[in-house]
């Protein structure tokens, strides 16, 4: 099966031997897990779980439209966090950037996340048809 690696300015630069992204010929694109960095100084913003998240989510949300995609096109979700108690703020604003039909999600709680930051979040996304 054939795919294509997604790279975009407006999500964080891969910091690693990893892809922003990869969109598969048959029509699904797969996130890497996204952290709150700030796409264009590649610093982690600061700010509580909440602001956390709103960045996370942005940055997978540049990704998928890098790709033909969208939040509204994402089926699974899974979120990673660094203490579970947050979960609640995460999740009030999580809500917020899918307020009709939600993807299916699982949410872990991790013992550390790259740069020590509150919450991770990767997706498996549908491509837009055209």
């Amino acid at each position: 099966m054939k795919h294509a690696v997604i790279a975009t300015p407006d999500a964080p630069a891969a910091i690693g031997p990893y892809s922003q992204g990869v969109r598969l010929a048959n029509g699904m694109v797969f996130t890497s897990g996204q952290i709150p960095l700030e796409p264009a100084t590649g610093t982690v913003i600061p700010g509580a779980i909440g602001e956390q998240t709103a960045r996370v989510l942005a940055n997978i949300r540049a990704v998928l439209e890098a790709s033909g995609s969208g939040l509204d096109l994402i089926v699974k979700t899974t979120v990673f966090l660094a203490d579970m108690n947050e979960f609640a703020a995460m999740n009030e604003v999580y809500g917020s950037f899918f307020p009709k039909d939600p993807p299916a999600r699982t949410t872990v709680q991790v013992s550390r996340l790259p740069r020590d930051v509150r919450v991770e979040i990767d997706a498996v996304a549908l491509v837009r048809e055209t």
